[in-house]
């Protein structure tokens, strides 16, 4: 992580308010924007653990690709963005919503954020992700990850389920 990366902050209501630096937002646990990419395949959906190395919520299950658009990008440009960068994907994204958040983690960071949730569709399962962002990723139906979710919410990132909700809703209509 670049320690110059900026984040947009913005109220509960995903109005910006300024910028800061990263890691201070996250230690302050200061409101900022964030997506969440789901891309699916023959209806599973591409999941990631997350490196090691990452500096909260280390080798953890999650959609397949989060982060946070800089100043002046727009949400679907940053998510395609990282998820060329993590997972080496070029895919086309739809927002289908957005949530408030709240986790705190071990190591004393917080994340507070806005999280919209972007979604797409690919139609082959062979990934090529970025080894500095991903450990791992595996394909799994809805009804699976729901399960595991259920039966072993800790190795999953805190985010996870909320933003599923969302495409969720999005994909029963």
């Amino acid at each position: 992580m670049a320690a110059t990366e900026q984040v947009i902050l913005v109220d509960e209501n995903d109005n910006p308010t300024g910028t800061a630096e990263k890691l201070q937002a996250h230690r302050e646990g200061l409101c900022h924007r964030a997506f969440s990419v789901f891309i699916f395949c023959n209806g599973l959906l591409l999941l990631q653990q997350r490196a090691k190395e990452k500096y909260h919520s280390p080798g953890l299950w999650t959609n397949t690709c989060c982060s946070h658009p800089r100043p002046g990008e727009e949400i679907v440009s940053a998510g395609q963005r990282r998820l060329q960068e993590e997972m080496g994907l070029q895919v086309a994204l739809a927002a289908v919503g957005r949530f408030h958040y709240i986790a705190h983690f071990n190591n004393g960071l917080i994340e507070n954020e806005v999280d919209h949730v972007l979604i797409g569709t690919i139609n082959q399962q062979i990934i090529i992700p970025n080894s500095t962002e991903v450990a791992a990723y595996r394909w799994i139906s809805i009804a699976e990850l729901q399960k595991e979710l259920n039966d072993t919410p800790q190795i999953f990132t805190p985010w996870l389920k909320y933003a599923l909700e969302i495409v969720e809703k999005r994909l029963s209509h």
